[in-house]
């Protein structure tokens, strides 16, 4: 059952929704365009924020981690999706090695683990996990729930290959590589120039990949697109800059960055007028590299930055893996209007390959409609998407299900495709 949901489905988006269901055959048309010229990466999850006269992408993963997430009644979905996916990148396949995060005590993580390698054994795939955790020196079998269990492996490189070394299972040489690790910590040298095809490739990773580039990528993919079917791009299209040299802890870049926030609230609040709305323009402040929702705060006045207290500078200055923070990106905040139980929520939207497999909703029932939701005390409502987001009723209302998604999945589609033209355009071989 989808959730019972509250949505201010009003003016601009409504119109909106109304207009891409219009367009389905000219958008589906544009789509098959973009992936003739275009590799979609292997998978990803976008996150998006509804703000009832604005619907865009605030995130997009290219190592997502909510496969358990998902409505299992589309497994078949994700698994068809897998094959073409599979089929594109390592036709030969046959043996697929999966590489996680080293979160091996967190229970959701191990279940998207497990969800993964589900999916990918169904398609047809011989698959073990390979850690890169020093401390898993031996094969291991881990609880997950209702008497499963993932076994993880310790990896091992004999010259250019990742292999398995397993007495009772037997030796494991992949074919192919999955990363399920953000590589924020940095490109270990155990991956570096090994010969077995490595999806994603390791420029995905955190360690060289940047928001801002991703946004970017957005912004042109969003030109065209908006100019095709002839929309505002604003309505789909969050603002952002870009601000290096920052040091938090030592004030340094503060006021270059206030700076760009208010420029960034004076674009909102041009638009906010345009359209008649009337909600305080925000800006969301979170560093250019990282995941996991850390380094991130809502900004509604630039002096808000100058004046920082101590706490908030410590939480701003370190990410994944304690990472520093030097670079960050200002990007519009965007509304969430979504509701759940009273509590606020996002749909969060999961691909592989090019196809739209389903999704679920991140809530919070502690964060208010402008704040980041991806934070401790976040939960997952699952089984969000009755129907798959690619399959509207033309004739029908936005409100009802099939058209209630089907806008999301086109501009989860969209962000996949600025990751693919991302990904093409910072790829080492074309620099």
């Amino acid at each position: 059952m989808v959730p019972h949901l509250k949505t201010a489905l009003t003016g601009p988006l409504l119109s909106l929704e109304k207009h891409l269901i219009h367009e389905m055959a000219n958008i589906e048309h544009w789509f098959r365009i973009q992936w003739l010229e275009h590799a979609a990466p292997f998978y990803a999850s976008i996150d998006l924020r509804n703000a009832g006269f604005k619907l865009a992408p605030v995130d997009t993963n290219l190592f997502p981690g909510g496969f358990n997430n998902l409505n299992p009644d589309f497994l078949s979905l994700s698994v068809q999706a897998a094959m073409v996916a599979i089929e594109k990148v390592c036709p030969e396949a046959h043996r697929l090695l999966i590489i996680p995060e080293n979160h091996t005590r967190n229970i959701y993580y191990l279940k998207n683990l497990f969800e993964l390698q589900n999916i990918l054994r169904k398609s047809g795939l011989d698959v073990r996990i390979g850690s890169l955790d020093t401390t898993i020196s031996e094969p291991t079998t881990i609880a997950v729930e209702n008497n499963r269990s993932l076994l993880i492996e310790p990896l091992k490189r004999i010259k250019n290959r990742l292999v398995l070394e397993n007495k009772t299972l037997g030796n494991f040489d992949a074919c192919a590589i999955l990363l399920n690790n953000d590589l924020s910590a940095g490109i270990p040298d155990v991956l570096k120039n090994i010969e077995q095809n490595l999806i994603p490739p390791l420029h995905a990773g955190w360690s060289s990949r940047r928001k801002s580039q991703h946004f970017k990528a957005y912004d042109e993919v969003v030109k065209s697109f908006a100019e095709f079917i002839k929309v505002d791009p604003w309505l789909i299209n969050p603002y952002f800059d870009q601000a290096s040299g920052i040091d938090f802890h030592a004030r340094q870049g503060e006021d270059e960055l206030a700076i760009k926030v208010e420029q960034i609230l004076n674009k909102i609040q041009s638009k906010y007028k345009e359209y008649k709305i009337e909600h305080e323009p925000f800006v969301i402040v979170k560093a250019d590299a990282g995941t996991y929702g850390m380094g991130i705060m809502t900004v509604k006045h630039g002096d808000e930055l100058r004046n920082l207290n101590r706490k908030s500078r410590n939480k701003m200055s370190v990410v994944k893996e304690g990472l520093e923070v030097s670079e960050v990106i200002i990007q519009e905040g965007v509304y969430s209007e979504e509701c759940i139980n009273e509590a606020v929520a996002e749909p969060v939207v999961y691909m592989i390959d090019h196809f739209v497999i389903g999704g679920f909703y991140r809530v919070h029932t502690t964060r208010g409609k402008d704040e980041n939701l991806n934070a401790p005390g976040m939960h997952f409502v699952p089984l969000a998407f009755e129907t798959s987001c690619s399959t509207p009723e033309i004739d029908e209302s936005p409100l009802s299900t099939p058209n209630r998604f089907y806008a999301y999945g086109v501009i989860a589609r969209l962000a996949l495709l600025a990751a693919s033209i991302e990904l093409e355009t910072h790829d080492p071989i074309n620099q």
